[in-house]
Order: structure tokens, then C-alpha cells, then sequence
């Protein structure tokens, strides 16, 4: 069947979280907390794709289709995929942001106690260099453990909330099993 003919689904806004990695989907029924840095990078991305990026493409697209044949039109062609790639991730991140529940870590000063947005320095008890790491728990989609950044949604996260400094919390990780010691909270 010719492409003309094939209509794309106009509601695929809600396959949209079905296509994410399991670690990037938020849990039926939570929120979507984000630290206000967090946030703000999601608005910037946003801000960037209306206003930059998607009139670029959609200048080619018009110039490639005043050239005439668009079946064989590879400007034209790949900058429609392009448009579909943009606007799908518009509907994205105006999804995310609309469900963001935005949440001030350094309003939580003076707290042993781990929640969103703690700075967690930890000790591994199974380790027998016993390093520290430290580990800030942030929304889903600010989430980079190459920066020390780890999901609230996270195995690690999960058992570190309500903890407290001096606790010894087990959680489940891809290598079995776990203790860690909680050294320092702090709020940043």
C-alpha cells in the first residue's frame, strides 16, 4: 500500500511512556518530582525544540517540497521523519512538565532524614576498601549516575528514603543484595 494512504496514529502521545526503558517510566500514580535545576533543563529542551529546531526543519521540508517529487526527495522524506522525531518529544516533555511536581531540596535544611533531592554520602559494608560515594536522589528524568545523580525510583533510592544518618540500609542491586552505611545527609 502506497505511504499516502497510511495514516499515522493521531493519539500516540500515550505510547509515548510505553516506549520508554523501564528505568525511565514513572510508576502508575506518582508524581513526577523533579528538583527545580531538573526542571528547567526539561523547559530549555522544550523552549529549544519550538523555537529553533522545528521551524529549521520545517523551512527545508518547504523548500524540499517545492522541488517537485517528493517519493524521491530524501530533504523532504527525512525532514518529515525529523518533524515526527520533534513533535514527538514535544508531546513528551509537555507531558512531563504539566505532571512535574517540583521540589526544593535546599528547603530541607537540618534533616539526618533522606527524601527527595538529599545528598547521600554512603559507605559500602560489603566492600572491603570501604569507599564512599555520594549520591544525589533526583526525578527521573534528571537521573545520571556518571554525575552522581540517581532516580528516586531507583532500587538504591528507594531504601535510602526516610533513612537516616548512621543507618545501614539493604536493597537489592544487579550483583544480588547490598549493606550500605549512610555517613552524611545534606541538602543542596
Amino acid at each position: 500500500m502506497n505511504k499516502a494512504f497510511v495514516k499515522e496514529s493521531e493519539d500516540s502521545s500515550d505510547d509515548d511512556e510505553e516506549l520508554l526503558p523501564a528505568a525511565l517510566r514513572l510508576p502508575s500514580g506518582s508524581k513526577n518530582y523533579m528538583t527545580p535545576r531538573g526542571y528547567q533543563a526539561l523547559r530549555d529542551e522544550l523552549d529549544a525544540l519550538l523555537r529553533t529546531e522545528r521551524p529549521k526543519i520545517v523551512e527545508i521540508v518547504a523548500w524540499a517540497a517545492g522541488n517537485g517529487d517528493r517519493s524521491e526527495n530524501g530533504d523532504y522524506i527525512y525532514g518529515k521523519k525529523r518533524l515526527r522525531e520533534i513533535d514527538r518529544r514535544v508531546r513528551f516533555l509537555t507531558k512531563r512538565i504539566e505532571n512535574a511536581e517540583v521540589v526544593d531540596p535546599s528547603a530541607r535544611q537540618d534533616s539526618d532524614q533522606v527524601f527527595f533531592g538529599a545528598t547521600v554520602t554512603l559507605c559500602d559494608a560489603d566492600s572491603p576498601d570501604a569507599t564512599e560515594q555520594a549520591w544525589q536522589i533526583v526525578g527521573i528524568d534528571e537521573a545520571d549516575v556518571s554525575a552522581g545523580k540517581i532516580s528516586w525510583v531507583s532500587p538504591l533510592a528507594r531504601a535510602l528514603l526516610k533513612a537516616r544518618e548512621g543507618d545501614v540500609v539493604r536493597f537489592a542491586s544487579p550483583a544480588g543484595m547490598r549493606e550500605v552505611e549512610i555517613l552524611a545527609v545534606r541538602y543542596e
